[in-house]
């Protein structure tokens, strides 16, 4: 009996949705003696290259029925693709029932993933396309890898023809294995993505539903993760919302960073730059142009900006570009880049810059995934700032329309910074941050103790914390500190002490029911 290492390829069934290649790949396999049988529109193009080829219809002997749903799933197809040829029973089987094996099965999926990236497709359009008959055939052929090669990776073409002519027809087991592989995870992706798009149609949310699949492709291989010890991949759609125009490639921690500060630069509606250091703002501004927003935001931490990620919410102009020129950062992002920016910036070989789609990047924000040991956890995002009729000062002190802006400033940004975070903000900027403190009084010092080192007065500033003050000792270091307002959720046991010791030192304070942990 002959072995799978040498057992020569007879005849290949191709049924393929991605089309590339399949004229030639097809008639190189002609060309080589295999038999070819193939399936509706793939069958029409080898016909019509002149390839002889035979239909799926005139080997089952069945047509092609319901708008072609019914074609492949019929034992003809799937006893060929899954008999044992060292097994006398199956081939005793195979003979009485007048199935011939089929050695090769080339097949891609029906663009589901495609279909879905359509704005203009609707529900049935989606639905239509998934595909039954395929992943059935790619699944038994991969199972049966040992005398059934599934190949669906037209770049892997080349490679098999390579192995048929060095050996004698055949295709080694070890290739066999690798095209089982790609078949399975194909076929995992695309009913991961099918899962993916159901749940979401579903009124249940995900993190109720009692499995959740992540459909991801690697879309970019990275040369190492946070640390030159640690392998790294990207995966996945990031690179639809986020378009590299110049530059080395970027690192994990690049992405991380770009991540952090394009979801920053969302909350604001003006002219506004935002200077990421290490996912944590070192600097963010408002102003009547990106030049002036940028040097208002350099201003806050001066030292920190060096190597750092800074995101523009506005086309990036010659101005703006020949300020932020003025330091080297590793990465410049905005929504587009002027003509003369993109000139000038490009001059700089390392820095990268970084196009990114707003509007998709809002528009993906529905759940975060985050790994733990065993497993990861899911959660919807945090893309509420807050629930503007939940607000309440409860001071004595109401605060003044200058305060109240300030406010809400230094809490667009607090929500972006790791806890326990402490920011002191004037109506169109942040003065300084505290960041990420075991302790919420060091994260109010820590502040302090940078606008003191930056040259700026807190001296009527607003301040922002992410989460309830447990003492009043974290607000009395931000009013030593200068600060007026106040804005925290509220809802410690201590509210009352923390209330009153605002009131005793005349400060203004509103809570917002709602807090905004970064862990």
């Amino acid at each position: 009996m002959v072995s799978p290492d040498s057992y020569r390829v007879t005849r290949a069934l191709i049924s393929v949705s991605d089309k590339t290649g399949i004229v030639d790949f097809a008639r190189a396999l002609h060309e080589r003696g295999i038999e070819l049988i193939s399936t509706g529109g793939t069958y029409r193009i080898i016909k019509n290259a002149d390839i002889p080829v035979r239909s799926v219809a005139e080997l089952t002997g069945f047509p092609e029925m319901m708008d072609g749903r019914v074609k492949t799933l019929n034992p003809r197809i799937h006893g060929g693709l899954l008999a044992l040829l060292d097994n006398e029973t199956h081939r005793s089987q195979m003979a009485e029932q007048g199935i011939e094996s089929i050695d090769l099965l080339v097949g891609n999926l029906y663009p589901f993933e495609q279909t879905l990236a359509r704005v203009d497709a609707d529900h049935s359009t989606i639905v239509e396309n998934i595909d039954i008959g395929g992943p059935a055939m790619l699944r038994a052929a991969a199972k049966n890898y040992r005398w059934t090669a599934a190949l669906v990776n037209p770049q892997r073409y080349a490679e098999v023809l390579d192995a048929l002519d060095t050996r004698d027809g055949a295709i080694p087991t070890e290739l066999r294995l690798e095209l089982a592989q790609e078949a399975f995870a194909h076929t995992a992706h695309y009913d991961a993505l099918i899962a993916g798009y159901l749940g979401r149609k579903c009124s249940k949310p995900r993190h109720e539903q009692n499995s959740v699949t992540i459909g991801a492709r690697r879309s970019q291989a990275l040369r190492y993760g946070e640390n030159p010890h640690q392998e790294a991949a990207l995966f996945g759609s990031f690179q639809d919302i986020f378009s590299q125009m110049h530059g080395k490639d970027l690192s994990y921690n690049n992405i991380v960073d770009i991540d952090a500060a394009s979801k920053l630069i969302l909350e604001f509606d003006d002219p506004t730059v935002t200077i990421i250091k290490h996912t944590n703002p070192c600097g963010v501004a408002s102003a009547s142009s990106l030049e002036q927003a940028y040097r208002l935001a350099f201003e806050s931490d001066s030292k920190s900006p060096f190597g750092g990620i800074i995101a523009f919410n506005r086309v990036l102009d010659i101005d703006a570009a020949r300020a932020v020129d003025e330091i080297f950062t590793e990465v410049l992002i905005a929504p587009s880049f002027s003509p003369e920016a993109l000139e000038l910036l490009r001059k700089k070989k390392n820095r990268r810059l970084v196009a990114c789609d707003y509007d998709a990047l809002r528009a993906s924000l529905g759940v975060e995934f985050r790994s733990v040991a065993g497993g990861f956890l899911l959660q919807s995002s945090d893309v509420e700032l807050l629930d503007e009729s939940a607000l309440r000062v409860v001071t004595k002190r109401q605060p003044g329309d200058e305060e109240r802006a300030a406010m809400l400033y230094a809490w667009k940004v607090a929500k972006h910074v790791k806890s326990n975070a402490i920011v002191y903000a004037s109506a169109n900027r942040l003065l300084a941050v505290g960041a990420g403190q075991m302790s919420r009084v060091d994260s109010a010092a820590i502040a302090a103790r940078k606008a003191a080192d930056a040259g700026l007065s807190l001296q009527g500033s607003a301040v922002a914390s992410d989460a309830f003050f447990p003492f009043a000792d974290g607000l009395l270091e931000a009013v030593a500190a200068g600060a007026s307002a106040v804005i925290q959720p509220g809802g410690s046991i201590r509210d009352a002490d923390v209330i009153a010791a605002a009131d005793e030192h005349n400060i203004a304070m509103m809570v917002t029911g709602r807090r905004h942990f970064r862990h």
